[in-house]
């Protein structure tokens, strides 16, 4: 199968299935078999899953990418031994960060539910103009690019957790806060946008959100 085909999608579910690593094999840039190069579809869905597992607070050395071929066979055991030892110091999954399980399958859960919305990103304001490792390292660690995540991604990162949160039960705007612990401001203003978009709706008798 192309790397390419190595969806973000897939990524962030084999960690939310409980996978303490993930490692993606793909054949070496410029070498593809195909025209369509999909090894740097997998190099740029690398990029943004290692954002996207900062984001949420988990390491990003427990997703690893290599180039080979099809004749790199020592390479390929190397590689692998040296991985899942690193993995085995980082420890399972969320332990090294301080997360609970719990808390990990959370934030993975609300971070998937966004795939959809980071492949238009990706597609509009994360394309790499020129095709080389060096220079899509260069971009994805790039000061604008990391910005321009953050505020893209940050806060639907937010809202996205508040609706699971929601899903469970009604919740008021202090509820939330603690939970997530985001500035009660930051909860209001996500409440009172999510509800001109007829997502959640505010209950006076109660005062607590729930889903619309």
């Amino acid at each position: 199968m192309c790397s390419g085909r190595v969806d973000l999608e897939f990524i962030l579910r084999a960690f939310s299935n409980g996978q303490d690593g993930v490692f993606i094999g793909g054949c070496r840039l410029n070498e593809c078999n195909y025209i369509t190069h999909g090894n740097y579809d997998a190099l740029s869905n690398t990029h943004l899953c290692r954002k996207i597992m900062e984001h949420i607070g988990l390491n990003p050395e427990r997703l690893r990418l290599e180039f080979m071929s099809g004749a790199d066979g020592n390479l390929l055991a190397e590689v692998t031994d040296d991985f899942i030892k690193q993995v085995k110091t980082l420890g399972p999954l969320g332990t090294s960060e301080g997360m609970d399980g719990k808390d990990v399958k959370f934030k993975l859960e609300a971070a998937r539910k966004l795939v959809p919305y980071l492949k238009l990103v990706e597609r509009e304001r994360l394309r790499v103009p020129v095709k080389s490792e060096e220079a899509y390292t260069a971009f994805f660690e790039s000061e604008p690019v990391n910005r321009l995540f953050s505020e893209l991604f940050g806060d639907k990162l937010a809202v996205s957790q508040i609706m699971l949160l929601l899903k469970e039960k009604p919740l008021s705007t202090s509820d939330i806060s603690e939970k997530l612990d985001l500035n009660p401001s930051d909860v209001s203003r996500h409440m009172n946008a999510s509800s001109r978009q007829g997502f959640v709706r505010y209950d006076t008798a109660s005062n607590c959100y729930m889903l619309a």
